[in-house]
Formats: structure tokens, sequence, C-alpha cells
């Protein structure tokens, strides 16, 4: 993703790449390209969800002049392009399942530039048309930066982390296939600096969930850090880790961690870097370097990574859903790409499973088939292979 035209590098092997963007037909446009997702409709290659930030063209700019975003299909040997209006600068995308079970794809915007009339945006991609108040997707403007969701009560649907400038608005599921903003008393808010005397507005960007202490429960890293020199902001803003409760609630751990540092921070990405079954921790930041923070956190909960593999262009089985159960209960994740906001990241799920040393996986493969159980042991790596399993 460039201002200007995008590039689609094919790999070679060994780290290598090639400029393949003309080659493989990828319609490189020339906007500011600040977002990105992708889902499968057949077994052959990615539909591509393209987000663009303001036009650079408008010379009534840049404030009202956020640029249209687009839907990229494969068309013959190529992709073909497709407008996806109104836009509203939107900084992140996710295609994911909504809380109706549908696949969607949720658009976080910018309010800073759209500033008046825009909105988060989720759009259904079945039916290709935008949600709304009657869908159970509230109209909620706000500084959208990150995006991120996770299932934090077990029911099977999704809640959606929107981050922002000051609140940070965390909407939960609810049975009827409808959001609600979560109670303040949650603690994912984090409107302010958790260290230092600023009262002013904290900036978030990346968001993601991940179960750090591996207890069972997802937490939350948010990526804080000032546009770059913007007054009505916090300066020294520190990245939270929030850490989910036996009650649901969110505590603030960060300063106990050690990574509750102050650069201007904007992506990030939670990964087990070194195999010991710990989610480590990268960040991105802005005018200074990339911090990486290996996780040694003591007495952790056992843990499974579970890798999916299928036959056929979608061979990560991007949009997949796993439901991991154990005597303590069970926990439903989704398998997608993209979201947050300048980081991501693409690898086996990360399950935290408490004091539990074994547990039955079942896997809902893109197409609707669904295969279980997997009884598995815990404190591991599994791979499983469409292709090798019965049935």
């Amino acid at each position: 993703m460039r201002a200007g035209p995008n590039l689609l590098l094919r790999g070679l092997g060994d780290c290598a790449f090639e400029d393949a963007t003309e080659a493989m037909g990828l319609p490189a446009g020339d906007a500011w390209t600040t977002a990105f997702t992708a889902w499968w409709e057949d077994d052959d290659r990615p539909v591509m969800a393209i987000g663009n930030y303001v036009d650079r063209d408008d010379p009534d700019g840049p404030f009202e002049a956020c640029n249209d975003n687009a839907i990229l299909r494969p068309d013959g040997d190529g992709w073909r392009e497709e407008t996806l209006s109104p836009g509203f600068c939107a900084l992140s995308m996710l295609a994911a399942r909504n809380a109706r079970g549908q696949a969607a794809l949720r658009i976080s915007n910018d309010r800073h530039y759209y500033v008046r009339g825009g909105f988060e945006q989720m759009w259904d991609i079945e039916t290709r048309r935008f949600l709304g108040e009657a869908d159970g997707w509230p109209t909620v403007s706000l500084w959208g930066m990150g995006i991120a969701s996770r299932d934090l009560d077990a029911d099977g649907r999704d809640e959606v982390m929107l981050t922002s400038m000051g609140d940070q608005l965390l909407q939960l599921a609810r049975p009827d296939g409808s959001y609600a903003a979560a109670p303040f008393s949650i603690g994912s808010y984090a409107q302010r600096p958790h260290v230092g005397d600023d009262g002013r507005p904290s900036t978030g960007w990346h968001a993601e969930f991940g179960d750090i202490d591996n207890d069972g429960r997802a937490d939350l890293f948010i990526a804080k850090g000032n546009v770059d020199q913007m007054p009505t902001n916090a300066m020294r803003d520190p990245n939270n880790l929030l850490m989910q409760q036996a009650d649901g609630r969110f505590a603030e751990a960060s300063v106990a961690a050690g990574i509750a540092t102050t650069e201007r921070s904007r992506g990030a990405a939670l990964a087990d870097f070194d195999g010991d079954g710990r989610l480590d921790l990268v960040v991105v930041n802005r005018r200074a370097p990339m911090e990486l923070w290996r996780n040694v956190t003591g007495a952790t909960g056992h843990w499974l990574a579970i890798d999916l593999v299928q036959p056929g262009g979608n061979r990560s089985a991007i949009g997949a859903r796993v439901t991991v159960e154990t005597e303590a209960g069970r926990q439903v994740l989704q398998r997608v790409i993209g979201g947050g906001h300048a980081g991501g990241r693409l690898g086996p799920l990360h399950v935290g499973l408490g004091q539990a040393t074994a547990a039955r996986v079942t896997v809902e493969w893109p197409d609707g088939t669904v295969t279980a159980p997997h009884p598995v042991e815990a404190d591991r790596t599994v791979t499983l292979d469409r292709a090798a399993l019965p049935g």
C-alpha cells in the first residue's frame, strides 16, 4: 500500500521478491492507500478490499476530501476494480463474520478529514450493501484508526474494537445480532495516558486481542501515540496492555509488563516469535525504531497454537471458524487477514488454555464444512490439514 500506485510483490523464496503488479494484473491505482483486508469467494484468488485516504488531487482538500475505496475481484488473469463509495478516509479494514454470522467488511474511518457526515462502516459481502441501524450496526462517528475483533464471551459472536482519539470504543455483540457500546466500567476505553500527568486525550492506533498470560481470556494491546505535534492530545502517550480479568473487565498492565514506552506508536502484532507458547510483541513507531518485546511472564497457563491448511488458492483457510473446548469452557476464533493499523499478522491461532492440558478442536472451514472433534494435547503447535483429515 502506498501513496501512489500500489505494488504486488511475488515471493521467489529465500526472502526475495519481484514486482509482479503488471504481470499478475493488479489495478495499481494512484490513490493514497491506507487499509487492506481480503477474503475468498472461490478456490482461486482472493477478493481484496483497498481503503483509501484523502484525495490528493482535490483542490478543496484535504478536509472533506476523502477518496472512494475499492474492491478488487478476480477476473481472468488479474483483478477488476469496483468502486466502494462513499469513502470516509479509511485507516483500517477487516473482513470477518459479524454478530449475525454474515461475512462483512468493517471499515474504520478518520473523522479528522471527513469532519462531518461520515461514520464507521460495515458492508455486507454477500448482498454488497452497507449495513445500518436496521441491520444492528449503529451509526458511530469517531477518529477511527484501528479495528480488531474477538469473541470475548464464547457466544460465537465477535466483539469489535475501534481505536480513536480519546475513547477507544469496544462494541459488544448482542444475541439479536446487533452491537452496543461496552459500559465504561469494563476498562477498555483507555481515553487518557495511564502514566504521567498529561490529562489530554490519548490517540489510539493498532488494536489486537491475544491471551498474554494463557489464562483462557483474551487480553488487548493498543498502540498509542500523538499524530505528530497535535496540541489537543497527549504528547507522551504510553501503549496499553489491558489484561482481561475473570469478571470480563480489563486492567492496565503495561507498566508492570515493561512495555509502556511513549514513542509515537502506530502498528503492532502479537505473535510467538520464539516458540515458547507465550505471545511476544512487535511495535512499529513513527520517527523512532521498531520495538520487539519478548514475553517472559512466569507461571502462565497452558496453550495451543492451531494452524490450518487446505487445498486450493485459500491454502491458509481464511474465513474459517475454530472452536476450542476444555473442561473450563470454550473459545471461538475466526481466521482473518487485515484489520489493525499499519501492522498485521498471519500465523497459527493462539489460544490460552489455563489449567487444561488437553482440548477438543472443531473447525468450520470457509465453505461451511465442519470437521470434529480433533482431540489435541496442550503446549504445542498443531497443524490441521484438511486434505489429511477423515471424511
